[in-house]
Parts: structure tokens; C-alpha cells; sequence
């Protein structure tokens, strides 16, 4: 087993690097960048998306086209020469002999771009460190900006995956014991519609009934906190956080919910026909003993198996309509922000994070089928 993890750490770092290689490389072909970002805001465009044009103007320069940028429209060229090199764009490059600081205006010394394969080299040796660098727009690190932005999607994600696997189990396995029966038939009613409702949908549903929309005013209408969150005792703050989580995590849970008790179910129902149940029954053993002694550790690797696709969903993919519903200030919201402002190390930096969180998480599920049935070898099955 341990050779097994090995190898599949070991694949950790290629495929990682392949995600890097794909986002960078497309990255090159989106429209706009940080520094027509800025431009865009100097000129009183509000949003650069209404500076892009189709092709470049005729008094573009090779480092104009290397870096993305399509023009300058009568800023000064040290101003942009600044920005590129503030950017990683381009690097300050001083004639042989000049012994000043090197620096732009200065008459021996010039910005050249930096070639994209370069760039990319660079930050990959960066990353490998774990500097993920500065964001462009908020004079802060990205490691800074996601350990800021971690908790809401912690609470989010793991509250979430606990609770459908808390009630998704049990209901799940009592379906498939009870299949056919009108118990089975309404919850599956219930459980289909559940599915049906997009996630933002239920989210304002929930704030429309709970949140002081039209009927009750049960739960806080966004935030994590109260704004007197300081001055509460330990009991008060647990209180608080459950009491502006709940929503949230309710909105968050439903689609999760819905699909891990339909495949528990069938699961179960596979396992409950198979010949060693039906002689484990004929030896008079009970059916707690048959399920949870027998049919459980088979039934159970299926949904094992879907658990890291459901943990990062939550935690990352389905947390960003939340956070903005809910006005939650989370790795959702920041990921959405950085790729609209074209903020590169932000964008790159929680892409390379979440891709080692995923790929690692990917083998913990691996462990876990061992866990569950200490059968399976997938030292033995990779030979």
C-alpha cells in the first residue's frame, strides 16, 4: 500500500503541472489584462472589457503584443514600461558598461518582455517555493488572501458535506430496506424536487422566508458575524456563527443531499440482492447485523468513492453564487473577483492551491475504501 500512495503522489506533480501548463497557456488568448485594467480606469473607462478592441492599433509595439496589451492611447510609454515591469511583463535590461541603477527613463536602460514560456518557468519556481506572490490590485499576498478568505469556505464546504452524509446514509439505507413502500415513495418525491431546485434558487427562497424577505425574520440576512461579534462570550459567538450559517450551509446542502441518498440507496439495493445477504439472513442473523455487519462495507465504496467530488464542489465550485447571495466574503467571491480583474498571481496562486487540495484529496479517498473494507489492495490490482 505504501509504494501505492507513493506513485500516486508522485502523480501529483505532472498532472498539476499539466492543470498550470492549460489555465497559463489560455490565459495568453483571454482579452484584456491588469495593465488595460488600469488604463481602462485612468481614462474613465470603468471596465476594460469596453476599451477592447478587435486587433491592435498600427503604433503597437512587440512588447505591446507580447504581453496582451492592445494600446496605449496617449499615456506616457515610461508609465506603461513601469506597469509592465511592475507586472512581470517585462524586466528592466541596462547596456553593457551602464553602472547606474537600473531603472526606467534612463537612458542605457529599456524594458524587454519577458517571453511567455519564461514567465511561466518563473512562477512555477515560485510556486514550487510556495511564493505565490503579491496580488496586482489589493497590495496583499495571495497566501494572505486565501488564509482571509478560508473560513467562510471551510464553514460552507465542511458543514455542508457533513450534513448530507449525516442524513444521506441513513435515509438512503432505510429506502433500500423499505423499497417500494409509500415511506420510499414520498421521500423520493421529496428528494427529486430537492434536486430540481438550483442551489442560488433554494439559497433565496430561504432568505425570502427566513431572512426578513416577506415572512420571518429568523436568521441574519448576510455576514458571518454580528457586527457586535467582540463583545460576545464564547457561548454567544458559537451561537452567532450557527445562528449565520445556517442558511448558507441549507443552501449549500440540498443538491449534495439529494444525489448521495439516491446512490446510497441503489447501492444498498445491489448489495441487499447478492447471495451472501440471503444466507447471512438464513443463518438467523438480524438485519442490523446483515447491514451494517455485511452489507455495509460493500455498498459504501460507491459513495466513498464520489466523496472528494463532493467535498470540492461544495467547498470551492458551488461556493460562490452562496457567498454572493449571502454576502460571504469567501474563496468563492475572491477567485470570481480575480479573474474579472484579470489579476493574475491571485488567479494562478488559488489555482495551483486548490489543484494540490483536490489531487491530494483524491488519494485520501483511496485510503478511505481500505479503510472501509480492508480487502482491497491497490498495490496487488496496480501489478
Amino acid at each position: 500500500m505504501g509504494a501505492y500512495i507513493l506513485r500516486r503522489l508522485l502523480l501529483v506533480i505532472p498532472t498539476l503541472i499539466g492543470i498550470m501548463i492549460v489555465n497559463f497557456t489560455l490565459i495568453q488568448f483571454v482579452p484584456g489584462g491588469p495593465i488595460e485594467q488600469i488604463i481602462a480606469q485612468l481614462e474613465g473607462e470603468g471596465d476594460v472589457f469596453e476599451g477592447i478592441s478587435g486587433g491592435g492599433s498600427e503604433t503597437d509595439t512587440s512588447l505591446e503584443r507580447e504581453t496582451g496589451y492592445i494600446g496605449a492611447r496617449g499615456l506616457p510609454p515610461d508609465f506603461l514600461d513601469e506597469l509592465r515591469v511592475q507586472f512581470k511583463f517585462a524586466e528592466i535590461v541596462c547596456a553593457e558598461g551602464y553602472e547606474g541603477e537600473p531603472e526606467i527613463g534612463a537612458e542605457e536602460c529599456q524594458a524587454v518582455p519577458i517571453p511567455g514560456l519564461e514567465r511561466f518557468l518563473r512562477m512555477m519556481w515560485d510556486y514550487i517555493r510556495f511564493d505565490f506572490g503579491e496580488s496586482h490590485f489589493r497590495s496583499v499576498t495571495v497566501t494572505g488572501l486565501v488564509l482571509e478568505k478560508m473560513p467562510v469556505s471551510i464553514s460552507l464546504g465542511l458543514w455542508s458535506t457533513l450534513i448530507a452524509y449525516m442524513i444521506s446514509i441513513p435515509l438512503g439505507v432505510r429506502k433500500a430496506v423499505r423499497d417500494g413502500s409509500p415511506f420510499d415513495t414520498w421521500t423520493s418525491s421529496m428528494i427529486i424536487v430537492g434536486y430540481a431546485i438550483p442551489g442560488f434558487l433554494f439559497a433565496i427562497l430561504l432568505m425570502v422566508v427566513f431572512a426578513g424577505g416577506s415572512y420571518f425574520k429568523i436568521f441574519p440576512l448576510r455576514g458571518l458575524t454580528s457586527d457586535n461579534w467582540d463583545d460576545l462570550t464564547m457561548i454567544g459567538k458559537v451561537a452567532d456563527y450557527f445562528w449565520h450559517i445556517t442558511l448558507p450551509v441549507l443552501a449549500s446542502t440540498i443538491a449534495s443531499f439529494a444525489t448521495l441518498t439516491l446512490l446510497t440507496k441503489n447501492s444498498f439495493l445491489d448489495e441487499i440482492k447478492k447471495q451472501y445477504v440471503i444466507t447471512a439472513k438464513a443463518k438467523g442473523l438480524s438485519e442490523a447485523r446483515v447491514l451494517y455487519g455485511h452489507v455495509f462495507r460493500n455498498a459504501m465504496l460507491i459513495v466513498i468513492a464520489g466523496f472528494p467530488q463532493v467535498f470540492i464542489s461544495v467547498f470551492f465550485a458551488g461556493s460562490l453564487i452562496i457567498e454572493t447571495i449571502f454576502s460571504l466574503d469567501g474563496l468563492g467571491r475572491l477567485g470570481f473577483e480575480a479573474a474579472v480583474a484579470r489579476d493574475y498571481p491571485v488567479i494562478f496562486g488559488t489555482l495551483f492551491f486548490f489543484g494540490i487540495i483536490g489531487l491530494v484529496v483524491g488519494v485520501l479517498s483511496d485510503l478511505m475504501y481500505v479503510f472501509v473494507d480492508p480487502r482491497i489492495d491497490f498495490e496487488t490490482r496496480a501489478t
